[in-house]
């Protein structure tokens, strides 16, 4: 796709978000050949920006995948202890009731950090809204691309790389290729390329869009995001 044919489908989106209308956006090949048209419905790809969502959902993303391991232990878990270390009167010293005493050397520590679990959660309207809200703000930039098909009939890293010069030559790294099915000579052709992620349209998150500087969709891949959002099969052209 030329700087040319990337300037016009940015009009065209940004023409057909005001109008309210579904988008009609080119499908390569893989030679990067446009070959037909593929009609995209408002409510996944037509969405006006909110920033607000996207950080709140960013935010429970990045909180849930930290992991708190650190841990130490108190006075019940030092070994040692278990009669007290003088007697209690008679020998000009503080009482004592135990060498695990936080306050003695080698004792337990007191507030000392432990593994917590404390997961943020999303409803699932909030996590569907806040991935087409992303998706819509690639839309507006043109860094989504769709290909009609991958047909590899064996694993081949370097054919993998020319596909991705061809059908997005302006887009920049890293790229999400989002894939459907299991075919695994596709999967093995790409996955050792740098920069370039495989996602699958069921898995596909908020947070991987915003990660990625371009998306290439297959229409399969296409088709299933769609019934993950309810949406009818739409006629290609």
């Amino acid at each position: 796709m030329s700087a040319k044919e990337k300037t016009k489908i940015k009009k065209e989106v940004k023409k057909k978000t005001l109008e309210k209308d579904v988008l009609k956006l080119p499908v390569f090949n893989q030679k990067g050949e446009k070959n037909k048209n593929v009609v995209l419905p408002e409510s996944i790809f037509g969405q006006k920006s909110n920033p607000a969502l996207i950080a709140q959902v960013v935010r429970v993303y990045l909180s849930n995948q930290k992991k708190s391991l650190a841990a130490t232990k108190t006075r019940s878990g030092v070994a040692g202890g278990g009669r007290k270390p003088h007697r209690q009167k008679g020998t000009g010293r503080a009482r004592a009731g135990s060498i695990r005493a936080p306050g003695r050397r080698g004792g337990g520590v007191i507030f000392g950090p432990q593994p917590t679990n404390a997961n943020l959660k999303l409803t699932k309207k909030m996590r569907q809204k806040a991935l087409a809200v992303s998706l819509s703000d690639k839309m507006k930039e043109a860094a989504i691309i769709f290909v009609d098909k991958l047909d590899f009939k064996e694993p081949k890293t370097k054919k993998a790389l020319t596909v991705v010069q061809k059908i997005a030559p302006g887009i920049k790294r890293p790229i999400r290729l989002v894939l459907e099915g299991r075919d695994e000579n596709s999967v093995k052709s790409f996955r050792n390329l740098e920069d370039i992620e495989i996602s699958r349209p069921l898995d596909l998150s908020a947070l991987d869009v915003l990660k990625s500087s371009g998306l290439i969709f297959t229409l399969e891949a296409l088709e299933k995001l769609k019934q993950r959002f309810g949406e009818s099969n739409a006629k290609n052209n």
